[in-house]
């Protein structure tokens, strides 16, 4: 017994020894997919992750690139459809041969994506905050979990803005079920949930919703309409007098700011790990190499940054397992972590997730979109917890299962 439990471990350590090999041998360059939207509802805020994956992967291959092969950037536009996020992703897999693949913005996306991964034993980076209530083995989470951004933004909001809630959202999975979280909290706080309205993605008839809002005065609302859909929902409360109101935003970055800045919407905040404001050398360099590259000053946001962490740490679990193959990268990447602009990002590898703070930003109000005075610092890196602890992961399976069954993905 003992001479077979030997030679097995010989044979997987030479196994081991034979692709490290191979990978020092091969020049072939590696591939990287991308899949974001490029046209529709959602291409304002996923047309800038595009350029963050091709700024880290030039980064790469400056400095010799991954293994010593230069790395290429392949991408496809998801049209803000998801099930053309699908079809594209699983045609970068079997037919371009990609290496990894980083993709989506919205959950619909993700989900649709996330059984063509799976089922190709593929590595995929998703790189935006969401609602939680997933794990893959094949999907690595730079963004934020709901103990990363929702929980505490609701609690900051209710201490700082007002206990009368209403909820503003676009009519998909992430919405409704960070919606119920919310509810949660609201709960706990003894606060209210005054009312609670949706629209489709990429809607522009918000009549309705504003009049809910219009009749039940809440003391704020806690907005996670998504994509160009948001430009229409503040015009809205602007044309109805309700631009007073405070707003803390969950999907509304940095790169939607311009497109808001008429409404003047005088309390306006919103809730991420990273903004472009954040102090320090590390912060102000990819700023200012993003800005360098780009030849116009976009600013950076919470999931350019993470998209850009997403392939520095891909390639960095590349180079710890010494080869490629997606078996092997795929366990290394779960006990990486990098210096980020935004801190230490480690991936919790229980979750798959990564540990990350959050922060309140308040938008700065100028006639072209001036970034965000940062307000507060929750001053700690939290672990990811994608099914938050206050229930069983039995019981936010069937809360998950539940809304998207009574939600069917509506498309723009």
């Amino acid at each position: 017994m003992n001479r077979f439990r030997w030679l097995h471990g010989f044979a997987a350590l030479f196994f081991m020894l034979l692709l490290t090999a191979c990978a020092r041998q091969d020049s072939t360059p590696l591939r990287v997919g991308v899949v974001h939207a490029l046209t529709g509802t959602m291409a304002t805020n996923e047309a800038p992750l595009v350029e963050a994956v091709r700024m880290a992967v030039d980064e790469l291959n400056a400095s010799g690139g991954v293994l010593g092969r230069k790395v290429q950037v392949v991408v496809a536009d998801s049209a803000s459809i998801p099930l053309q996020a699908a079809k594209e992703a699983d045609r970068l897999i079997k037919q371009e041969k990609i290496d990894v693949l980083f993709a989506c913005w919205t959950s619909s996306c993700r989900k649709a994506v996330k059984p063509v991964v799976e089922s190709s034993h593929h590595l995929m980076f998703y790189p935006v905050q969401y609602e939680g209530l997933e794990q893959s083995p094949n999907i690595i989470y730079t963004g934020a979990t709901a103990n990363q951004q929702i929980i505490p933004g609701t609690h900051w909001a209710l201490k700082n803005l007002g206990k009368r809630v209403f909820l503003a959202g676009s009519d998909y999975v992430f919405p409704r079920i960070a919606n119920r979280i919310i509810r949660d909290v609201v709960l706990v706080e003894n606060g209210e949930v005054v009312g609670e309205a949706y629209r489709p993605l990429g809607n522009t008839d918000f009549s309705a919703l504003i009049e809910s809002i219009r009749v039940t005065r809440p003391d704020v609302i806690l907005n996670t309409v998504n994509g160009d859909s948001n430009v229409a929902f503040f015009r809205a409360l602007q044309q109805a007098g309700l631009n007073h109101l405070p707003v803390l935003s969950f999907s509304v970055d940095a790169n939607n700011l311009p497109a808001l800045a008429g409404f003047r919407h005088d309390r306006h905040y919103t809730a991420w790990g990273y903004f472009q404001e954040l102090p320090g050398e590390a912060n102000q360099r990819f700023v200012r190499d993003w800005r360098r590259r780009l030849k116009t000053p976009m600013p950076t946001s919470d999931a350019i940054e993470a998209t850009y962490n997403g392939v520095k740490l891909w390639a960095q679990a590349v180079n710890a397992a010494g080869n490629a193959n997606l078996d092997v990268v795929n366990l290394s990447v779960a006990s990486q972590s990098i210096a980020a602009p935004s801190g230490v990002m480690a991936v919790d590898a229980r979750t798959r997730h990564v540990w990350k703070t959050v922060r309140i930003g308040k938008v700065a109000q100028d006639e072209v979109g001036g970034g965000f005075e940062l307000i507060f610092d929750f001053g700690q890196t939290m672990r990811p917890e994608p099914f938050p602890l206050y229930r069983t992961r039995e019981a936010w399976d069937v809360i998950a299962q539940t809304e998207e069954i009574r939600q069917p993905e509506v498309l723009p």
